[in-house]
């Protein structure tokens, strides 16, 4: 994490000027009292003309101490104005002298963090998200990032918009890309408003989640929000509407099945293709200046081409920590399964549909002995550093799109489901980078 440095403005120092109000003036004596000669004798019986000159004396004297005084006051009042604007001038220098904590511009602010945000990122004007300070840490290696907001689990809505808004900012010094799991919360909203404030190269994928527990209710009030969403900030940032994210497999698990073409396999994959179908009319009765594609993403192994026939794209997890592969195969092991089982089938339709890996990493921790490794490797954060290495830039270079799970750790899962769950991020839930390398390389 950058932390830009914080440099308290230096305080205008001023000289104090110390005038003495007692200077002595030449033929003043204070203690003879005013009108008396250095002597202090006076003789009655001087000439009138003695007496005449005597007068124009004490008339010149006072001419001219009248003159010292009028030379004095003007000093005095020269001297005061020098340090007036001696100090003036030091403020301004301080104000606009360009030091790391204040914005650049007339009426620039201290620098500082958002509100409501978790003080990772800095901005040298916190007022306007567009100023963020680049992490020097971080690289845009990554063709996608796999992104959940903080507190957008139902019913415990608590997200708040600096605090995704720093989100998206860091998620844009790793990748071009995002997607979401669901619409729950204004998820799809905030998101969107967190790229437009920070003003991101940074599109995403939004998401409705349907759950084989849910009514249709669920689904209709994410997709109002999706909707909603797409009309307050356009299409401009938005690369399609996942419906549903392992749908079929979960359902499957429901029944103690783990056929995808069984009967009931064919029978969710038939509903969920209804429910992408309803999403498409909707999104086309906006009328907008694109079309906005839709999908879904599910388990690697759930992938069909009857799925994929209602697809206008298919996303697949793919995770060779739950595939019990060794640490130094995983990433060729990804690819090949990604092939074998998700990229022949899109191939094997009319429609065709682009395919990308939804989900793939390796988690870097376990709250449980008994999932503290995969069988063969561990779950650490070295081994996630090898599996970046391995995978990120050959997969770029290979053309496989890809959505790295995940952005960072979260605790919600760990509390609900344990073991790995909670340990997949590249950052730390409180978004500190792991002790990691991010790889660097392009992509597309």
């Amino acid at each position: 994490m950058y932390n830009a440095p914080y440099g308290g403005r230096p305080g205008a120092g001023a000289s104090f000027v110390d005038l003495d109000s007692n200077a002595s003036r030449q033929g003043f004596n204070p203690r003879n009292g005013g009108g008396a000669d250095d002597a202090g004798a006076y003789n009655a019986g001087q000439s009138e003309w003695l007496e005449k000159a005597q007068a124009g004396k004490k008339r010149n004297r006072v001419l001219i101490i009248i003159g010292i005084v009028i030379v004095v006051c003007a000093v005095i009042a020269a001297i005061v104005a020098g340090v007036v604007i001696s100090r003036k001038n030091s403020s301004s220098s301080s104000s606009s002298s360009g030091s790391p904590s204040t914005s650049a511009g007339s009426g620039g602010t201290a620098a500082g963090t958002l509100a409501g945000s978790a003080g990772v990122v800095q901005f040298t004007d916190p007022n306007d998200p567009s100023t963020w300070i680049a992490d020097p840490a971080l690289h845009n290696s990554f063709y996608g990032f796999a992104y959940t907001p903080l507190n957008v689990q139902l019913p415990w809505c608590g997200a708040v918009q600096g605090n995704v808004t720093e989100d998206v900012i860091l998620l844009s010094q790793l990748t071009t890309r995002i997607r979401l799991y669901g619409a729950d919360c204004n998820q799809s909203a905030l998101v969107l408003e967190g790229i437009q404030a920070s003003k991101v190269d940074l599109s995403v994928f939004l998401a409705i989640c349907a759950d084989v527990t849910d009514n249709v209710t669920s689904y209709e009030e994410q997709k109002v929000k999706v909707l909603d969403a797409i009309t307050t900030y356009g299409p401009e940032h938005v690369l399609g509407v996942a419906v549903g994210n392992e749908f079929i497999l979960n359902n499957l698990t429901a029944l103690n099945l783990n056929d995808p073409n069984s009967t009931q396999g064919i029978a969710a994959a038939d509903y969920l293709i209804s429910l992408m179908a309803d999403t498409r009319s909707s999104i086309a009765a906006l009328g907008l200046s694109q079309t906005i594609p839709v999908g879904t993403a599910d388990a690697g192994s759930m992938i069909t081409p009857h799925l994929l026939s209602g697809c206008d794209f298919g996303m697949a997890n793919v995770h060779p920590w739950f595939g019990n592969v060794a640490i130094d195969q995983a990433a060729d092991w990804t690819y090949d399964f990604f092939e074998d089982w998700d990229v022949a089938p899109s191939l094997a339709t009319t429609n065709k549909p682009p395919m990308s890996i939804a989900e793939t990493g390796w988690p870097t921790k376990s709250s449980s002995v008994a999932d503290e490794t995969d069988g063969p490797s561990a779950a650490s954060v070295p081994n996630l550093q090898t599996f970046m290495d391995d995978f990120v830039c050959a997969s770029n270079t290979n053309g496989t799109q890809y959505y790295f799970f995940e952005y960072f750790d979260e605790p919600w899962k760990d509390v609900e489901f344990g073991g790995v769950e909670g340990w997949w991020g590249v950052f730390t839930s409180d978004k500190q980078l792991k002790n990691l390398t991010i790889p660097q390389c392009s992509h597309s």
